[in-house]
């Protein structure tokens, strides 16, 4: 079983207490109709794969509904950090220095 931080409600409960919301830190279109079916399959659709680290989005469903961040390792599964939405990226290198 994954246990996740919430930095809102600073409580570490079960996953199931949470949905999975896609990779963080998207950048959306500026001017969305001047966009090209292209642009826009690029956009909805290719997100990153990495093996290890990734920043992904996360909503505490069963809490206070609020989104926000995490770094979870994609070969362990242990979540690195969590973070509020808003707040910047955190630096992987600080993060991973104990997982090598």
């Amino acid at each position: 079983m994954l246990l996740i931080h919430c930095p809102y409600c600073e409580e570490t409960l079960p996953e199931a207490e949470f949905n999975y919301a896609g990779q963080a830190h998207v950048i959306r279109p500026e001017n969305p109709s001047g966009q090209t079916d292209d642009q826009w399959e690029e956009f909805l659709f290719i997100r990153a794969n990495p093996k290890g680290p990734h920043y992904e989005r996360w909503r505490h469903f069963h809490g206070c509904g609020r989104f926000f961040n995490a770094v979870r390792d994609t070969v362990s599964d242990k979540f690195l950090t969590t973070y509020k939405a808003g707040a910047p990226r955190p630096d992987l290198s600080s993060l991973t220095e104990g997982l090598k």
